[in-house]
C-alpha cells in the first residue's frame, strides 16, 4: 500500500479555509464510499447466527458468545475512535484499515470457523465499525463546510440505506442459491471495494482543521484552527440533552424490530424470516428519500424535523398492538424507515452544530454513539423480562412509553442548533451562507 497516497500533497495548506473546491470525483466517489460501506459497517451480522447454526452446529451458547462480541467492540471502541479520527489527518488510510480489518475478519471466520477465531474476528470488525461513522462525517465535513453539509449528510445517508437494500437481495441470493459462506467473501468484497472508493477522494479536497469542526467556516474568512477541552465540551449542558434524549430514543427503538421478528415467529407466521426480510428492505427503502428529504430542510431548522423522527417512535409501538398479522407487522415498519432516516441525517447534523468551532466534532459523535450502544443493548434486556412476564403487548407498550418520554426530553429541553434559523428567526443577516 502507498502511504503517500493518504498524505497531505506539497503545496497543501492545512491551516487554510480557502481550499481548493472539490472535484465531482471526490464527491461521486463519496457516494460509492457509502454505498459500499452499508453492509461493511455491521459485518455480515444477524447471518453469522445462521450460518454457525446450520453449518457447524454450534449451540446457542457460543453463538451468543460470538454474536455479542462484535456490539461490546463497537461500544468500547467508539469513543477512542471519535479522538483518533479528531486526532489524524489521514482519515482515508483510517477508513482503509478498518475496511481491511473487515475483509480479514469475515474470510477469518470462514477458514477456521472455531470460538476463539469467530470471536477474535468480531471483536475486529466491531473496532471497524466504530471507526466508519465519524471518519465519514469527518471527510463530508472537511469537504463540502458547513453551507452544503446538510444536503450531502442527507445524500450520503442516501446511498447508506440504497446500499444495505443491495446487499439483503445479493446476500439472501448468494446465501440461498450458493453458499452461505459466499456471504462472507460477498461483505470481504464490499469492504474492499469501500477502500478502492476512498482512495479515489482526493485528500486535497478534504479540509482537516474543518474535518474536526476546528474551525466555523464562517465568511470564507483564516481563523487560526482551535481545539477547546474536553472539559468544555463535557459542561455544554446542549450536549447532555441531546446525548440523554439520543439514548432514550434508541432504547426505545432497538429492541421494536426484534420484537417484531420474535412475534412472527411465535407460531403465527409461516415463513417468519420471509417477512423479517421484508421489514428491514421495506424500512430501509423508505429510509431513501426520506434522508435526502431530511438533508434538503434541516437548513429550515433542525428541531422540528427531528421532533417528527421522535413523534414517530411511540406511535410505531402502539401500533405493534393492534393486530400480530404479518402483512400488518410489515406495513407498520414503514414508520421505522421514517423514524430512522430523519435520525440518521439530523444527529450528525446537531452535533456539527453542538461542536462547531471546538475541534471536538468526532470524539463527541463517539462518546454519544458509547452512549446510545449502551442503551440500545438494555432496551433489549428490559423488554425480554417484560415480554415473558407480560406478553408482547406489554413489550411495545413500555417501549411506546419510553420513547414518550425522549420526545419530550428533546421537544421541551433540546434548544435549535442551527444558527442560520435562530438568524432569520430574530431577523438578523446569516452570517457565512
Amino acid at each position: 500500500m502507498n502511504l503517500a497516497l493518504f498524505l497531505p500533497r506539497k503545496g497543501h495548506n492545512c491551516m487554510s479555509i480557502n481550499y481548493v473546491k472539490p472535484q465531482k470525483k471526490s464527491l461521486r466517489s463519496l457516494d460509492y464510499l457509502n454505498f459500499f460501506l452499508a453492509d461493511v459497517r455491521d459485518g455480515v451480522g444477524p447471518y453469522l447466527a445462521i450460518y454457525l447454526q446450520a453449518s457447524h452446529k454450534w449451540n446457542p451458547a457460543n453463538i451468543g458468545i460470538a454474536m455479542s462480541a462484535m456490539g461490546m467492540a463497537t461500544v468500547i471502541a467508539q469513543t477512542p475512535a471519535g479522538a483518533i479520527v479528531d486526532r489524524l489527518r489521514q482519515k482515508r488510510l483510517l477508513i482503509v484499515l478498518a475496511a481491511v480489518l473487515v475483509a480479514v475478519g469475515c474470510v477469518g471466520m470462514v477458514l477456521s470457523p472455531t470460538l476463539p477465531t469467530v470471536v477474535s474476528a468480531q471483536a475486529l470488525i466491531g473496532v471497524a465499525a466504530a471507526i466508519f461513522p465519524p471518519a465519514i462525517a469527518a471527510i463530508t465535513l472537511g469537504i463540502v463546510g458547513y453551507n452544503k453539509l446538510d444536503r450531502r449528510i442527507g445524500r450520503n445517508e442516501a446511498f447508506n440505506h440504497a446500499g444495505n437494500v443491495a446487499a439483503a437481495v445479493l446476500a439472501g441470493t448468494v446465501g440461498h442459491f450458493i453458499a452461505r459462506e459466499g456471504i462472507f467473501f460477498l461483505v470481504a468484497a464490499m469492504a474492499i471495494a469501500s477502500a478502492i472508493a476512498v482512495v479515489q477522494i482526493r485528500d486535497r479536497d478534504i479540509d482537516p482543521d474543518l474535518a474536526r469542526a476546528a474551525k466555523d467556516g464562517q465568511n470564507g474568512e483564516e481563523h487560526q484552527p482551535h481545539v477547546s477541552g474536553i472539559g468544555q465540551i463535557l459542561s455544554d449542558r446542549r450536549i447532555l440533552i441531546f446525548a440523554i434524549s439520543a439514548v432514550l430514543f434508541h432504547f426505545a427503538n432497538a429492541a421494536m424490530l426484534p420484537l417484531v421478528g420474535q412475534r412472527l415467529a411465535d407460531g403465527k407466521a409461516t415463513g417468519a424470516s420471509l417477512y423479517m426480510s421484508a421489514c428491514i428492505i421495506v424500512a430501509q427503502l423508505v429510509m431513501i428519500p426520506v434522508s435526502t428529504w431530511a438533508g434538503r430542510l434541516a437548513h429550515t431548522g433542525r428541531k422540528p424535523i427531528f421532533l417528527l423522527g421522535f413523534a414517530i417512535l411511540p406511535i410505531r409501538g402502539v401500533l405493534y398492538t393492534f393486530s400480530d398479522n404479518p402483512f400488518f407487522l410489515v406495513s407498520v415498519q414503514l414508520l421505522d424507515g421514517i423514524g430512522a432516516g430523519i435520525f440518521g441525517v439530523l444527529s450528525v447534523l446537531i452535533v456539527a452544530d453542538l461542536t462547531k468551532g471546538t475541534g471536538r466534532f468526532n470524539i463527541t459523535q463517539g462518546a454519544i454513539n458509547t452512549a446510545v450502544g449502551i442503551g440500545a443493548s438494555l432496551s433489549n434486556l428490559l423488554t425480554g423480562f417484560v415480554v415473558q412476564q407480560a406478553g408482547y403487548n406489554a413489550g411495545f407498550l413500555t417501549l411506546a412509553a419510553i420513547a414518550t418520554v425522549a420526545l419530550g426530553v428533546f421537544g421541551v429541553l433540546m434548544p435549535e442548533t442551527n444558527i442560520v434559523h435562530q438568524d432569520r428567526k430574530v431577523g438578523r443577516s446569516p452570517v457565512g451562507y
